[in-house]
């Protein structure tokens, strides 16, 4: 009797000691599998843009001022109609479609400085605001985590750091070529440096107007020719397309005054029998100047790597 009472117990005990046990495997298999989830999750959540907060209605047009030119606009429904503002590459007009739409929804942005800007956008009749400075915002933002967007023709260049490099050489404005310059009729063309960084080429020019006449520019060309007949024929020419500029090339140079810019150009070198021509054109004018670059001066371009870039 008090065996088999013993051996009930006994039985009882190790049938509870295994209830506990699958507990635990059950409670261990659930955290883990919670932690895996998590660490699968966690990554993207790391990586999160947290997008813009926005209102728009039917009857006024909401503006949005871009750090740079806007690239790419994608709308998140037909809610919302939205374009560039003519003669402002970097102003976005957007508006609702309909009125009082219930939903919320959204659009991204990317721009060619490469940042990449996403917005929730929300019905009012009476939006809170109807302008945006996103270089205000974008500022503090950028700084504490940026979100380049590369760009194929840039390469590995992040274009943040590309503006950076094409601002710093604009605003630093060091003369460091002396010999290559053109001259006629009251206009001077000057190459004041050729820079290099990752594949690139910088190359930074001033054009000084000493009449009393503005100079308007037509158009710029970079294009590589013979040097025997650079000057006489088309023949051989090749041109090169600059993938960036500082400023907009649709400049005019008032009298007694002067500009610059900054080109940015892939990397290339030529023979000895060739000549790089930069050519900038009056527009309807006749004013034009021509600037002679020879390879002994392109592998002489100045790294960029000990210049104190301005972020």
């Amino acid at each position: 009797m008090y065996q088999n009472n013993y051996i009930n117990l006994k039985q009882s005990k190790m049938k509870n000691l295994f209830k506990t046990f699958c507990v635990v495997i059950l409670t261990f298999s659930f955290s883990v599998t919670s932690s895996a989830q998590d660490d699968t999750r966690s990554p993207l959540t790391m990586g999160k843009i947290e997008p813009y907060k926005m209102q728009v209605t039917y009857d006024k047009t909401s503006h949005l001022i871009f750090p740079s030119v806007i690239r790419y606009v994608d709308l998140g429904s037909d809610y919302l109609i939205a374009g560039k503002a003519e003669n402002a590459e970097n102003v976005l007009r957007v508006k609702a479609a309909v009125r009082d739409f219930e939903p919320e929804t959204n659009f991204s942005v990317i721009t060619n400085d490469g940042r990449f800007y996403s917005f929730d956008v929300y019905y009012s009749p009476y939006p809170n605001a109807l302008s945006y400075d996103l270089l205000t915002t974008q500022k503090a933002v950028e700084k504490a985590n940026g979100n380049d967007v590369f760009f194929e023709e840039l390469d590995s260049n992040p274009p943040s750091l590309t503006d950076a490099i094409l601002e710093t050489i604009y605003k630093d404005d060091n003369h460091i070529i002396k010999h290559i310059r053109a001259r006629s009729f009251g206009i001077q063309y000057i190459l004041k440096g050729i820079y290099i960084h990752n594949g690139k080429y910088y190359f930074h020019t001033e054009l000084k107007n000493k009449t009393n006449v503005p100079f308007s520019i037509d158009f710029i060309n970079f294009k590589i020719a013979d040097k025997k007949t650079a000057k006489r024929t088309a023949v051989q020419e090749r041109f090169v397309t600059p993938l960036r500029t500082y400023k907009p090339l649709e400049q005019k140079i008032d009298g007694k005054s002067a500009e610059q810019n900054v080109f940015l150009l892939d990397q290339f070198t030529i023979t000895g029998d060739k000549v790089l021509l930069i050519e900038v054109f009056e527009k309807n004018g006749g004013r034009h100047q021509t600037l002679r670059v020879k390879n002994s001066d392109l592998i002489k371009a100045r790294l960029i790597n000990d210049m104190h870039l301005n972020f």
